[in-house]
C-alpha cells in the first residue's frame, strides 16, 4: 500500500518541506550572516514568517477548500497583519 499515495497529500508533503526550507532560511538571516541591513532581514524575516502562516491556514487548516469569504478574510488578515508588524519594526 506504500506505492498509493493521494495528490493532497504530496501537496502537504511539498508544503511541508517549503516551511522547513523557510524556517532555514529565518534563522539563517537570523544570525546575522551581513546579508544587507538589520532592518532588511528583519522585514524579510517578518515575510517569510507569514508566508509561512499562509501555508499553514491553507494546507494544514484546510482554508484552500473553506468558503470564499473565510479566505479572503484569511487572506485579508495575514496581509494587513504582517503591515502592520513590518511599519511597526521600521518605525520603532
Amino acid at each position: 500500500m506504500g506505492g498509493l499515495r493521494s495528490v493532497p497529500g504530496d501537496r502537504v508533503g511539498a508544503v511541508w518541506v517549503v516551511l522547513v526550507a523557510a524556517t532555514l532560511l529565518s534563522f539563517w538571516l537570523g544570525t546575522d550572516h551581513g546579508l544587507g541591513s538589520a532592518e532588511a532581514r528583519g522585514v524579510l524575516i517578518l515575510v517569510v514568517a507569514f508566508v509561512k502562516i499562509r501555508f499553514v491556514g491553507r494546507y494544514f487548516m484546510e482554508l484552500r477548500t473553506a468558503p470564499t469569504p473565510l479566505r479572503v478574510l484569511f487572506e485579508g488578515w495575514c496581509l494587513a497583519v504582517c503591515l502592520a508588524l513590518i511599519a511597526f519594526y521600521l518605525l520603532g
